[in-house]
């Protein structure tokens, strides 16, 4: 999550440079000025659409298999549900209908131009049960037992700080919750394509470290559409 927000600020930052030089000495701004801060807006709405091509496309698994991958994590009408690392908000939306009207989606990400993105496609759409929240590398500031579910897809191995996320994740849960991860799955020696290239462990490690923070396996379901990914469920043990 982190290095995707890098690569997406380093786009906008380029355009934005180019932009002039500081206002007149008489705190007017200059024409140079406000033409840069137009192309720097433009640059952010062509690089939201860059986003949106490379996240919800066709060949990209989470994307062609989002319905059955939505089926699998069993969302119940009135649910509360993080999806944590929501970029586009694809999956935002999506669970929304699901929750209905008395249930909520919290869309956690720490680009915040990714959060003004979910709550405009959110407003286009009409859906008023969706909250865009504005996380930070080591917390997804959500509230203490807030959520019945937390979703994370192609996200989990972008935590730079891994067990201090996860705890996070683990007090926002409610005891009982269910944590849905997708994740790409690579085996020992394989030779990854380049998409892959960032995934530092397989399934079995993803569970290791998962439980360490107190989680506890439940199943590993088969989800139509998903080859490359692994869909797995992990539950908040309940309060004695």
């Amino acid at each position: 999550m982190f290095r995707r927000a890098q690569i997406f600020l380093a786009m906008v930052l380029v355009v934005a440079g180019c932009s002039g030089p500081g206002g007149d000495a008489d705190g007017g701004e200059r024409p140079s000025e406000a033409a840069g801060a137009a192309s720097a807006a433009d640059a952010e709405e062509e690089n939201l659409d860059v986003w949106l091509e490379r996240l919800e496309v066709g060949s990209r698994e989470l994307y062609s298999a989002r319905d059955a991958v939505v089926e699998a994590v069993g969302l119940k009408e009135g649910d509360w549900v993080a999806d944590i690392g929501a970029g586009t908000g694809l999956y935002t939306v999506l669970f929304a209908e699901r929750v209905g009207a008395s249930g909520r989606v919290l869309a956690e990400d720490i680009e915040p131009l990714f959060l003004d993105l979910i709550n405009q496609r959110a407003a286009d759409l009409n859906v008023d049960n969706v909250t865009a929240v504005l996380g930070r590398e080591d917390d997804v500031t959500l509230p203490k037992s807030s959520v019945d579910v937390v979703f994370i897809a192609d996200t989990y191995h972008y935590f730079e700080d891994r067990e201090a996320v996860m705890r996070s994740i683990y007090e926002a849960l409610k005891p009982g919750g269910s944590l849905i991860l997708v994740e790409f799955d690579i085996t020992p020696g394989e030779q990854r394509a380049d998409y892959k290239s960032h995934v530092r462990f397989g399934k079995a490690g993803v569970i290791s470290e998962v439980e360490f923070i107190g989680f506890k396996f439940s199943d590993a379901p088969v989800v139509v559409g998903l080859d490359e990914n692994y869909f797995i469920r992990f539950v908040k043990p309940a309060a004695p």
